[in-house]
């Protein structure tokens, strides 16, 4: 197992990507704080139309130890607080997953203040407060990982002028946060998804889900556990040379860009 009794906290885990995240971190011995606004996971209209079962439980079918813990991750003392029960439940910290977004569509002349605010405090705001909070906990572990979910629109336009725009700045704190825990040990990478199988996409209508896919060179769309295995690698011993890179699992999407 490459992850055997290893202790990660992964925001947003209850549905999508997070949960994926979870699960497959689950298959490799983790112990994992599942953090998330709401236990019960999403279900959409797309995709991920018959999820049931909360995430601890399935982590638990795989023979690992899960916590759910109700965090909104816009407020820094939630946040605090659910860091601190992570490690006072398992008795430290090793790998941080900083997954919990949202995406409110629209353009800048459609998308109001408030809601930029909110985007942007989640997506961006959210990922420096745990960062900054679970970087302590990191420092006394051997095997200190923070692992971004950053997206394949950091590196262009057409998520609006919140979500891109904070995915673009995740990619950079990864840089800079790299450097600037590098000698503690603590790697710094982001994973850039391109369009996963998950609510989220509930936005979106039919057509722009089939442009999405003509655009996509690979046969299919990505899959959480797409996702999940990739943060597995940059969470193991396999990974420990990787740090401040950011590294697009989109299908081959952003070839064509």
């Amino acid at each position: 197992m490459l992850l055997k009794d290893r202790i990660c906290i992964v925001t947003g885990g209850s549905s999508g990507i997070g949960r994926g995240i979870a699960l497959e971190f689950a298959r490799e011995g983790a112990r994992i704080a599942v953090v998330d606004k709401q236990e019960a996971p999403l279900r959409g209209k797309y995709h991920e139309t018959d999820v049931e079962t909360p995430t601890v439980p399935e982590i638990e079918k795989l023979g690992a130890h899960g916590v759910f813990i109700q965090t909104d991750v816009a407020d820094a003392s939630q946040v605090a607080d659910a860091i601190q029960q992570t490690v006072e439940h398992f008795g430290g910290l090793d790998i941080l997953v900083n997954n919990a977004g949202i995406h409110i569509p629209g353009g800048a002349q459609d998308i109001s203040i408030a809601d930029w605010d909110k985007v942007v405090g989640v997506n961006l705001r959210g990922v420096f407060v745990a960062t900054k909070l679970a970087i302590p906990h990191l420092k006394q572990s051997k095997f200190g990982r923070i692992i971004q979910i950053a997206s394949v629109h950091a590196y262009g336009g057409g998520a609006g002028p919140a979500y891109a725009p904070a995915k673009a700045a995740v990619v950079n704190m990864v840089r800079d946060t790299a450097l600037e825990i590098g000698e503690f040990g603590i790697t710094v990478n982001a994973i850039c998804p391109g369009y996963i199988e998950t609510a989220i996409q509930d936005y979106l209508t039919p057509e722009q889900i089939e442009e999405a896919l003509e655009k996509t060179a690979l046969p299919r769309f990505g899959l959480p556990r797409d996702i999940g295995r990739v943060a597995v690698f940059l969470a193991s011993d396999d990974a420990e040379w990787v740090t401040g890179t950011s590294l697009l699992v989109d299908g081959g999407f952003a070839a064509g860009v």
